[in-house]
């Protein structure tokens, strides 16, 4: 679903075990690596994303996660002029994301990334808090960073910067 000012409204969402590591998701074929993240349909909330997306992308259903936020604004990135698609139609010139913090509570055996017909990740890792910051592409890094930010005191106020 994309909005009237041209964002593709979408889900991102941090995964974190109890050791307030998070999972870190490389995509298919490419050395790029970020949290798991997908589109609203047009009959789903943001929360039904949430659920659907992290099945899809990690193997996780709804009884292996605990929610414990949720952003209370969406917030935006611009893709680079060079990855609008401008004959696609309407077109979208970045993503609206709603941001979700979710703690892993089972075992991490129910990750699996073979769970859809078209997998996001071919693998993963647990990372310390702020390494995303590092290795996501640039045009994401300041939405990770106020995802991040807002997140952070739930899990150790130590974290904060």
């Amino acid at each position: 679903m994309i909005d009237n000012d041209g964002y593709r409204l979408n889900v991102g969402i941090i995964i974190c075990n109890d050791e307030n590591q998070l999972f870190w998701g490389k995509r298919v074929g490419q050395e790029s690596w970020q949290f798991p993240q997908g589109g609203i349909a047009d009959y789903e909330s943001s929360q039904q994303t949430l659920i659907r997306e992290l099945y899809e992308e990690t193997g996780l259903a709804e009884d292996d996660i605990e929610i414990l936020a949720e952003m209370p604004e969406w917030i935006h990135y611009d893709l680079p002029e060079n990855l609008i698609r401008r004959y696609k139609k309407p077109v979208c010139i970045g993503q609206k994301q709603k941001w979700y913090l979710v703690r892993l509570i089972n075992s991490e055996d129910h990750i699996s990334l073979k769970s859809c017909e078209r997998p996001e990740f071919d693998s993963w890792k647990w990372v310390d808090y702020w390494k995303p910051l590092d290795d996501v592409i640039f045009f994401k890094r300041e939405v990770y960073k106020k995802a991040l930010t807002e997140f952070a005191p739930l899990l150790d106020p130590a974290l904060l910067p």
